[in-house]
């Protein structure tokens, strides 16, 4: 759980800079970040 939650920021930010760029699209990138956040909350 701490890897997962120190490494989610750097994940976001990498997503928002792809999304930026237009490598992928902007809802795609804040549908994984939703995923991942729900995904790391959820570790024990």
């Amino acid at each position: 759980k701490k890897t997962g939650a120190e490494l989610l920021p750097k994940v976001i930010s990498m997503l928002d800079r792809l999304a930026k760029k237009n490598v992928i699209h902007k809802n795609k990138a804040a549908n994984n970040k939703s995923k991942l956040t729900k995904f790391v909350n959820g570790l024990k």
